[in-house]
């Protein structure tokens, strides 16, 4: 902090700032599911990409795949990816990925789609099955931990 309780910029780089009540379409949940906070997508710091957990949603706040598990792993996929790219890395700096899952039954869905997008990345791997998700109509989410070794590297 500078003497004026200011916080430094200490490396540390937000994407894709948002307000959840600006985010979260108001036909989504119940009002109650409805609160109001500040998130951004993506935060880099240093050589780590951290990503919010991504669902059905697209950048733009778009639900796809009401009642459709594949639908909302493909989304949350294709979000990973361009997140990732949009702070500097590439797929293959996962290292970790975890998914939660509604429906333990949903596991031979969501992996093929998951397996499809991530090929040949290797990473760490952990599933979880939960009670629930921020909204009602979610049925899956994941979240990955990104470390970039180089700029521009894609090794393993």
């Amino acid at each position: 902090m500078t003497g004026l309780g200011e916080v430094k910029n200490s490396g540390i780089k937000r994407f894709r700032k948002f307000k959840t009540d600006q985010y979260y379409p108001p036909t989504l949940g119940k009002p109650e599911h409805h609160i109001v906070n500040e998130f951004s997508m993506a935060v880099r710091a240093g050589n780590r990409i951290f990503l919010r957990g991504q669902t059905g949603f697209d950048l733009d706040g778009n639900f796809h795949g009401i009642g459709d598990v594949v639908k909302q792993a493909d989304q949350a996929c294709k979000c990973v990816r361009q997140l990732i790219e949009e702070a500097g890395g590439s797929i293959n700096d996962i290292c970790k990925i975890t998914v939660y899952l509604l429906d333990r039954e949903d596991r031979s869905k969501v992996y093929p789609v998951i397996a499809k997008h991530f090929k040949d990345v290797y990473p760490c791997s952990t599933g979880l099955i939960v009670s629930g998700f921020a909204m009602p109509e979610m049925l899956m989410e994941i979240d990955v931990e990104v470390m970039i070794i180089s700029e521009g590297s894609s090794e393993n």
